[in-house]
């Protein structure tokens, strides 16, 4: 029945018994089942899917979620609490950066090594190392322990090792995070070359974009439950959701998730068709702004001030209200307010939005232009609005600002002064940092 079926889950759970203290351990082994001295914590709970030969699974989930479990348990280097795992086929997996590597061992010796644990016989690597070695391009440090590698170099040879060697399924933890942006695109070229021939995929990333641009569908974990199945876009844009928006309305949207899943079970949630489960369907898509107050910025960096000083930056939105959760498409107000405690001569006050990354997105200041506030007397309060119409795509940014005078001097200046979240809005036709988008796309065919 699944004869086109790579990975075959059912209801796999793993649970791990947590121990208070290291003596409680020995004191559950000399009393067996009579008293317990450990708590249970289920990293995963009943989740089942599969994936059909050829095809590539993207998971997503926030820290804690249970991605990582899940690749341990499907690798076989975790054994499940419940349920079973059917893989047919070579497996290769990236998991933990530099697992099984020996350090002490070099990186020749090394891919032996990898290549017996894999079911590959010598001449077979014997075959292949050129290309493997070449893949990796790190020299001469093929021939150096791998103890003295950089962690860029680790990822690049593990990822040389198991993907060069054509596995039936390849599980991917993140691990391509670690390489710049060249080896990146080396790396993604060789996964669309496997996938071709016929490998199946798994891959953990964070990333929208290649969760969107790579996989074909994609699974939602939360606190170890499969929330939801779907197209990549719907997918990311739900666990955009739970991770951006307020503790209350995630709470009630993860519910929303794991009530229709319980309600609704389909044969494609079980079996990978690659339609999407019942939960998706009515999935609520409006978002509204407001002030969360947990979101306060940790990486302020208020500098000195000589003849400036800026008490608050705030953000006003459609009613006018303080907001730190913003509407991705909706315009805002953001607004500096401060005063002069010297007299200052040529003066302008500027904003700044940035990425987490520090990446500076858009900015403003006033007087526009390279013109200037002639003339400022000690004492003068001032109060600046800047709006921007956030075409931003879901994330969270920073606001920061100064006041400048004369010969460029600093007057004062606050970096990451505040932080917001952007949701989604309506309408969502890009990827990247800005919606610049007129609209869904069209096609002639002709």
């Amino acid at each position: 029945m699944f004869s086109d079926m790579a990975v075959q889950v059912e209801n796999l759970s793993k649970c791990y018994q947590i121990f208070e203290k290291p003596r409680h351990r020995l004191l559950q082994m000399l009393m067996g089942g009579r008293r317990r001295y450990f708590r249970e914590f289920w990293a995963l709970k009943n989740v089942s899917f599969s994936v059909r030969r050829g095809e590539t699974v993207g998971i997503l989930g926030r820290n804690g979620s249970g991605k990582s479990t899940l690749l341990q348990l499907i690798c076989d280097t975790l054994s499940p609490t419940e349920g079973s795992i059917v893989a047919n086929g070579r497996i290769a997996a990236l998991l933990e950066l530099g697992s099984g590597f020996h350090p002490d061992y070099t990186g020749r010796e090394n891919v032996f090594m990898n290549g017996a644990i894999l079911g590959i016989d010598k001449a077979e690597i014997l075959s292949r190392f050129d290309e493997i070695a070449g893949f990796a391009d790190i020299g001469d440090f093929m021939e150096q322990p791998v103890k003295t590698y950089s962690s860029g170099m680790l990822m690049r040879l593990a990822f040389a090792v198991q993907a060069m060697l054509s596995p039936d399924i390849f599980v991917v933890d993140e691990a391509l995070s670690v390489g710049d942006e060249k080896f990146q695109r080396k790396c993604f070229a060789r996964l669309e070359n496997l996938k071709q021939q016929g490998a199946s995929i798994l891959l953990v990333s964070h990333s929208g974009q290649q969760i969107m641009e790579f996989c074909d569908r994609a699974i939602l974990l939360e606190n170890g439950e499969c929330l939801l199945q779907a197209e990549p876009s719907e997918a990311f844009r739900a666990y955009q959701r739970i991770l951006y928006s307020p503790a209350e309305d995630r709470r009630r949207f993860i519910d929303q998730l794991q009530n229709r899943a319980d309600a609704e079970p389909t044969p494609s949630a079980l079996h990978g068709s690659g339609t999407d489960t019942g939960c998706r369907h009515n999935e609520p898509d409006v978002f509204e702004e407001s002030f969360d107050e947990s979101l306060v910025s940790e990486t302020v960096l208020n500098y000195p001030e000589q003849g400036a000083k800026i008490e608050c930056f705030e953000i006003k939105g459609l009613r006018d209200t303080k907001v730190n959760i913003l509407i991705s498409g909706n315009s805002y107000k953001f607004i500096v307010k401060g005063q002069f405690t010297q007299k200052l001569t040529n003066v302008f006050i500027a904003l700044h939005i940035k990425k987490t990354s520090g990446a500076l997105i858009t900015g403003q200041r006033y007087p526009a232009g390279n013109a200037c506030i002639e003339s400022v007397e000690p004492g003068t309060a001032f109060e600046v609005t800047f709006e921007f119409n956030i075409a931003l795509l879901p994330e969270l940014y920073f606001v920061g600002g100064g006041v400048w005078a004369e010969s460029s001097t600093c007057a004062h200046r606050i970096l990451d002064a505040m932080v917001f979240r952007v949701l989604p809005g309506k309408s969502r036709h890009s990827f990247g940092y800005c919606d610049l988008s007129n609209g869904a796309p069209k096609i002639s065919l002709l």
